[in-house]
């Protein structure tokens, strides 16, 4: 991993003298405020759309590790956009905004193999304040040198890739207040060889991972190692609203007042991915335990979970899906329905207000009890139908909490003091 950047110490200026936090946008790719809109899909392909985004994107078949970089969660479209300005003088281009990526690219000019992109590719050779990492810098151990500069090279799960030269430039956000947020001596990859399944309304991918290369901690000590979100219904993104979900970082990313309830989150083999620990969801009164493999050793469970804003369905081992599967059956008193793309297992008929009565649904985790709403497990996939968002992981066995689940809570990650808080939020309002 890139383990050379936990010596590399950024400053960070905006248009005051000081910084003490900042919100962002985060454009849902499939919302009216996407380069990426279609405004000829319905709401319904939208979410499908958002579907297939999840499955290719949970699958981790195909996984390589090439000159020091690995991430096994597939790039894919990416599910939330952030718009961000590159070098100077600033070009603006949309990025995926990804926690389960650490290292932050960008295509670059001169482009060897590159995707299109909406936006004109970043040139380097017109930024002045562009610097390319040098062989023998201490920010190169480990990873391939050409003509003194440092490459690396990033192939995902999916066996997307991207190829080209670490450097550094100057950042800029534009900040909900209003106010320009410019970062300098951001180390990002810039690319000049990538391909796969990225689409033509991205130029790259920021990192928000927990890895050194994320960005994230590239601004560790100005953020104070915070940072948090508030994602909207996606039910409301996907039906023409002009309201959009919020990232913040540093003072403005604490999480605090009433209702809050906080986890630790567990380091594993991969620093990239933030794991929780599931102990059991409950429906009503029956709780099933969750585990994340057939043989369950002392302490293996511990951090079985990855939470992760870019997948949009909660994926679970096949044999506790089929426990839960069957207490939701149990559970609810509504008519079964199929789906009709055939991508979910568990539909019902729907009621009036396009939702279905369930008792309450808890989620375990080490010291918080997340109490789930209707929407934040099923989802209507047409007038009528309502799905089950819970799915199999498959072969992989894989266990991840998906965006849909995350809907309207204030999701503060704390790095510093290793944990994740949820606070019941109308994000419409945040």
């Amino acid at each position: 991993m890139l383990v050379f950047l936990s010596f590399f110490h950024l400053s960070l200026v905006s248009s005051s003298k000081s910084l003490n936090g900042f919100t962002l946008d985060l454009i849902h790719c499939d919302s009216l405020l996407s380069p990426y809109h279609d405004p000829s899909n319905t709401p319904s392909e939208r979410l499908q759309k958002a579907f297939h985004r999840s499955f290719s994107r949970a699958s981790f078949s195909g996984v390589k590790c090439v000159h020091s970089i690995k991430s096994t969660l597939t790039p894919n479209e990416g599910e939330f956009l952030m718009k961000i300005s590159i070098g100077t003088p600033p070009i603006d281009t949309f990025v995926i905004a990804d926690t389960g990526s650490d290292l932050t690219w960008t295509q670059c000019e001169p482009c060897d193999n590159c995707f299109k992109q909406l936006t004109p590719i970043f040139n380097p050779k017109n930024s002045s304040s562009y610097k390319t990492i040098g062989c023998h810098n201490k920010l190169c151990q480990g990873s391939r040198c050409n003509n003194n500069t440092c490459n690396y090279q990033v192939i995902y799960g999916d066996l997307s890739h991207t190829m080209g030269d670490l450097s550094s430039e100057t950042f800029r956000f534009a900040s909900s207040s209003g106010k320009n947020v410019s970062i300098p001596n951001i180390v990002f990859g810039c690319g000049h060889d990538n391909g796969g399944s990225f689409t033509n309304v991205t130029s790259g991918i920021i990192g928000l991972g927990g890895g050194n290369a994320s960005i994230v901690n590239q601004m560790h000590h100005e953020i104070k190692g915070k940072f948090s979100y508030c994602l909207i219904p996606l039910e409301l993104l996907l039906d023409s609203s002009n309201a959009t979900s919020h990232i913040n970082f540093g003072d403005n990313a604490i999480v605090s007042g009433p209702g809050i309830i906080s986890t630790p989150i567990f380091k594993k083999e991969s620093p990239t991915f933030y794991y929780l620990n599931l102990k059991g969801i409950s429906i009503g009164n029956k709780t099933l335990e969750f585990k994340s493999s057939l043989i369950s050793q002392p302490g293996y469970d511990l951090g079985n979970i990855v939470i992760d804003s870019g997948t949009t369905l909660t994926y679970v081992p096949d044999g506790f899906y089929l426990n839960l599967e069957s207490l939701v059956m149990r559970s609810i008193n509504a008519t079964r329905k199929d789906d009709p793309f055939r991508r979910l297992d568990l539909c019902y008929e729907s009621n009036e207000n396009g939702t279905i009565d369930v008792p309450k649904i808890v989620a375990h985790f080490t010291n918080a009890n997340l109490e789930l709403s209707t929407s934040n497990i099923f989802t209507q996939v047409v007038e009528g139908i309502v799905c089950l968002t819970i799915v199999p992981g498959g072969s992989n066995q894989i266990s991840i909490l998906g965006n849909l689940a995350q809907a309207n809570f204030l999701i503060g990650y704390d790095l510093k003091a290793n944990k994740v808080s949820f606070k019941p939020t109308d994000c419409t309002k945040y």
